[in-house]
């Protein structure tokens, strides 16, 4: 044991210690240290977890990468097919990363009831169909079944089910146009054997989950013809280099468009968060500092004799200073301590309990979504710990400005 160490040890275990001056001082650093680590925990693990749940909603919607027509297109409907025969499909051989595609169709349609009556997008999915995000968002019934022959099971949202007042077990009349507008319209009925809730109501107003055979049979199409294909990919952040890879490898006719930018708007919004949590995180590691700053120069000042006399033995002004740094760190890491105790506790408490909602409305989500990952837990505790005791060293080069004769004057 280095006797600088030492000496720190001594000091910060001693009555005296605990009793003086500066002991006020020092615990209003501890105090800011863990109530800025309890802000910086929440700014992340929130920000972070709201991001991923409106990508969620989005991606369980569209994939992250669409294939469709290049065409002038800009509806829900597909209107022109493609053929599902395609090198690309059911996988991309030649692009890693990618974890499933699937083909769907969309047809825009009109819900008639007694009383009422509500646009829709019936969304048209097969056996290759990915059902792991509605499984999540299933809140009543069950998923549909299209394994065999085709049926009229369809998985509606709540909020088209409060509004025209339906349940699941309920059959509902839809009317679809035919493409000669002066024929009378399609009528097909369906059933409803699930509902869902996903949260975002920009999408749950509008789609209804059924077989894609009703699609292709309302289009004329043959087995073979699709709308689209949804591919998934395994990273997010991967994105954009993946569609690029994907648009390269489909074929001239067809384009490929990701998630974020076919809802710009929306990846935008989200975007802001990133730079209001670094802000966040910046001012709460300066206050913080600074309040380490006052606690350390508090702790030299009323030490002064103590640096005089050691000075006298023998001891360099960097030696001096690392005694004080040693007491610093054991109080920032006190301080990260009580913070990671009380924020984590706070976030695993709204994880698993979600005590405090959120309107739906605006940030598409019932309740405040938490992240949680051990990387970056231990990443800012690292940053925050080195930012600070970087910090605590331009005030204690005041200890090199004492000196040893009159720092020693006992009157």
């Amino acid at each position: 044991m280095n006797y600088e160490f030492f000496i720190a040890k001594r000091i910060i275990g001693s009555k005296a210690y605990k009793s003086s001056v500066s002991a006020p001082i020092i615990k209003i650093g501890i105090v800011a240290i863990a109530i800025g680590m309890v802000v910086m925990l929440i700014a992340i693990a929130t920000g972070f977890g709201l991001q991923q749940k409106i990508r969620d909603k989005v991606v369980a919607f569209n994939g992250h990468v669409t294939i469709t027509n290049f065409d002038s297109n800009a509806s829900d409907e597909s209107e022109i097919p493609i053929q599902k025969q395609q090198d690309f499909y059911p996988e991309f051989k030649n692009i890693a990363g990618v974890k499933h595609i699937q083909a769907v169709a969309t047809k825009f349609g009109v819900v008639r009831t007694a009383t009422d009556f509500e646009g829709i997008v019936l969304k048209g999915v097969g056996l290759d169909y990915d059902w792991t995000y509605f499984k999540e968002y299933l809140i009543k019934g069950r998923l549909p079944d299209y394994s065999g022959e085709m049926n009229n099971e369809v998985l509606i949202s709540e909020y088209l089910a409060n509004r025209l007042q339906f349940e699941v077990g309920d059959s509902f009349q839809t009317v679809f146009k035919k493409e000669n507008i002066d024929q009378m319209p399609w009528l097909r009925a369906f059933d409803i054997v699930g509902i869902y809730n996903s949260g975002f109501k920009e999408l749950d107003e509008k789609f209804v989950i059924s077989d894609i055979r009703h699609v292709q049979r309302l289009n004329k199409w043959s087995e073979n013809q699709i709308g689209n294909f949804e591919v998934f990919i395994d990273d997010f952040e991967q994105i954009k280099i993946k569609g690029i890879e994907i648009y390269e490898n489909i074929p001239s006719d067809l384009d490929a468009v990701t998630v974020e930018e076919k809802y710009v708007s929306i990846f935008e919004w989200i975007g802001v968060f990133d730079k209001n949590t670094y802000g966040i995180i910046g001012i709460m590691i300066l206050v913080a500092g600074i309040n380490m700053i006052t606690a350390l120069l508090a702790l030299i000042l009323e030490r002064t004799q103590m640096i005089g006399i050691l000075k006298s033995l023998g001891s360099n002004n960097w030696s001096i200073r690392k005694i004080f740094l040693y007491n610093a760190t054991y109080l920032i890491g006190l301080g990260l301590f009580w913070g990671n105790l009380i924020g984590l506790g706070l976030l695993l408490t709204q994880k698993y309990f979600g005590v405090i909602p959120l309107n739906s409305a605006v940030y598409y989500v019932s309740e405040v979504p938490v992240y949680l990952s051990l990387s970056y837990v231990l990443i800012l505790n690292f940053g925050t710990f080195i930012m600070c005791l970087l910090m605590l060293l331009i005030p204690s080069i005041i200890i090199t400005k004492i000196s040893p004769v009159r720092a020693m004057r006992f009157d």
